[in-house]
């Protein structure tokens, strides 16, 4: 059995929205190493806690720390130090038994008005999860989720496990329904899994990425002060060793990107 955790970077609205790029990130690993690799990131966030005073059981949310938003500010870390901690948790991301998947939906390439954003990154996400674990029949998986999303979610999962069609390069589409997938999607606050938390850091480092790779275009001013191109990717590569690089070959860290 293996236990599937998602959160996202972007909204997933169309055709208004407030980001040209929606992200959604899974992590998973075996729900036999649930408990060990628990116990780490719990002792890890005991070390950034003892290292720069961020509080242990304080949610990680990316985007608001590396732009030193609340409740980040009040513990006055420098931009050097913020750039610090991004690579030691990657770092640290790059040496645990878990792996990512990262689906990014490109809105600028959208050419329909009812394109389900959410629904598509979630079908294609989860694609490639079966895809990987498929190797043994007997494999199963669990997904665990932020409550504000478990509805759509739910009605995405039931679907994709009765009718699933998959666009291919080679044939056009084809239909390949999910398999391996188990209950319906189970709600978690986010601020209590570090495992939803670590696919929120991943998944605004891909937006990042996505932004200057999929829009070619530049951060915010604030943004670019704390990190640049170079810095980013060399955090990206830390953690190049969980990323699923067999979810697409269109890309050298397996960032799956839709439409084509």
């Amino acid at each position: 059995m293996y236990l599937v955790y998602f959160d996202e970077s972007g909204d997933d609205g169309y055709p208004k929205y407030s980001s040209e790029l929606f992200v959604l990130t899974s992590c998973y690993l075996h729900h036999q190493k649930w408990q060990e690799i628990y116990n780490s990131l719990k002792e890890f966030r005991k070390q950034l806690k003892q290292s720069f005073g961020i509080p242990i059981k304080l949610e990680f949310k990316a985007r608001e720390f590396i732009l030193n938003k609340n409740p980040y500010r009040k513990f006055n870390i420098s931009d050097n130090n913020r750039k610090k901690i991004l690579e030691i948790i990657a770092d640290f991301l790059g040496n645990i038994e878990i792996k990512f998947i990262n689906v990014v939906i490109n809105k600028k390439k959208i050419k329909k008005d009812n394109y389900p954003i959410l629904e598509n990154a979630l079908k294609f996400n989860i694609q490639r999860i079966e895809n990987d674990l498929n190797i043994d029949p007997l494999n199963k998986f669990l997904i665990i989720t932020d409550e504000g999303r478990v509805g759509k979610m739910r009605y995405t999962t039931r679907k994709i496990q009765k009718i699933n069609i998959i666009p291919s390069k080679f044939i056009g589409r084809y239909r390949r329904e999910i398999k391996l997938l188990i209950e319906d999607p189970l709600p978690k606050k986010s601020q209590e899994s570090y495992f939803i938390q670590m696919c929120d850091f991943v998944a605004f480092l891909i937006y990042l990425y996505g932004i200057k790779k999929f829009l070619n275009k530049e951060w915010s001013n604030r943004l670019s002060t704390v990190l640049n191109l170079n810095e980013l990717i060399r955090i990206i590569n830390k953690i190049k060793p969980v990323l699923n690089l067999k979810a697409t070959n269109e890309n050298e860290y397996g960032i799956v990107c839709y439409p084509k």
